[in-house]
């Protein structure tokens, strides 16, 4: 079995957001599901992100202004984006967690981790904070494995909102293949298929938007017959996944309708590209999920997908509206990438 991690911090719970969607019983409620799964984890206290770190990816105007309006006690970074008193320090220490992951799989001192953290990062934009999130944990961290000697970085974007602040860093970077399956059209309107990258580095920006209800099959076949032979002709150094449970068919937040078991064998396809590319280095960092429930058994899937364990056999059936989109994805990726056969 993989020696897999399970990044946290109590001060993940002192980002205060009272009834928002994100709030903390997300991870209270998911800690107790892990806790009681019987998993042989090791628990990873993670350290906070420096300034010079979460300045790789954030301007100093807007660290300032996160730092300023918790000082404050507290406010908001957009309309859906809410700040108190400890938001600043808990960002920090979410960006921390999530390069602590890093650092230990580099080490070797864990095979793979999963960073339960917030507040998320994915719709971070390098000025702004939006959709729930304050600092692009996974960005800061894709950047940290580079100063580590990782030169190449997979990040996996399942959430079902297009992981917008994430595509945008780095999208004229063909050091960082960014792959997004999300539902379309919803939050943010950003991740359409013709979105590929762009000044030299076209192709290395994947975006799979699915229809809404779409479902495991749909989900699965966009990673067998997308993710998997980009990613192996890419061949990276580490893989992150920004992990968000939200296109779970019980998420109130979501038109999809992905099972628990869907989640599993996400992670497993993703474990199968570090285990054949890089030693099995993966680092999984919490992003959306609203309903209690769900999210909680979603993430125990995933972490049982990262141990090695079997996943149970998932009925495949034909879903053609995905079938039609994964096709389109194709054919734009096909220039760029010899697995879809006409590159030059």
């Amino acid at each position: 079995m993989a020696r897999t991690g399970l990044i946290y911090h109590p001060i993940y719970l002192e980002h205060e957001t009272d009834s928002h969607p994100e709030r903390k019983e997300r991870l209270i409620t998911t800690l107790e599901k892990i806790k009681s799964s019987g998993l042989g984890l090791e628990f990873i206290t993670p350290r906070s992100a420096t300034l010079e770190e979460v300045g790789m990816i954030h301007s100093p105007g807007y660290i300032d202004q996160v730092r300023a309006t918790s000082e404050r006690g507290g406010g908001y970074l957009d309309l859906d984006t809410v700040i108190s008193a400890r938001s600043y320090d808990a960002a920090l220490m979410a960006a921390g967690g999530v390069i602590t992951g890093v650092e230990a799989v580099v080490k070797g001192d864990l095979d793979n981790a999963f960073a339960l953290v917030r507040p998320p990062g994915h719709h971070a934009l390098p000025n702004r904070g939006m959709g729930f999130c304050v600092f692009n944990n996974v960005a800061i961290a894709a950047r940290s494995a580079q100063k580590m000697g990782l030169d190449k970085v997979l990040i996996v974007d399942w959430d079902v909102h297009h992981g917008n602040g994430t595509s945008a860093i780095f999208y004229d970077d063909r050091s960082v293949l960014f792959f997004s399956t999300h539902e379309s059209p919803h939050y943010p309107g950003t991740g359409r298929v013709r979105e590929v990258g762009m000044d030299g580095a076209e192709g290395f920006t994947v975006n799979v938007p699915l229809p809404r209800g779409t479902g495991d099959s749909g989900y699965l076949a966009a990673f067998e017959e997308v993710l998997k032979p980009v990613a192996l002709e890419f061949g990276p150094d580490i893989v992150l996944v920004s992990a968000g449970q939200d296109p779970h068919v019980g998420d109130p937040l979501s038109g999809m309708n992905l099972t628990t078991y869907a989640f599993g064998y996400m992670a497993a396809a993703v474990k199968e590209i570090a285990d054949a590319c890089c030693r099995g280095r993966v680092v999984a960092a919490l992003e959306g999920g609203y309903n209690l429930e769900a999210l909680s058994y979603s993430v125990v899937a995933i972490l049982r997908a990262f141990k090695g364990e079997a996943m149970p056999e998932m009925e495949r059936y034909q879903d053609p509206r995905a079938e039609e989109k994964i096709d389109e994805v194709k054919r734009a990726l096909a220039p760029y990438w010899s697995c879809f056969g006409t590159k030059a």
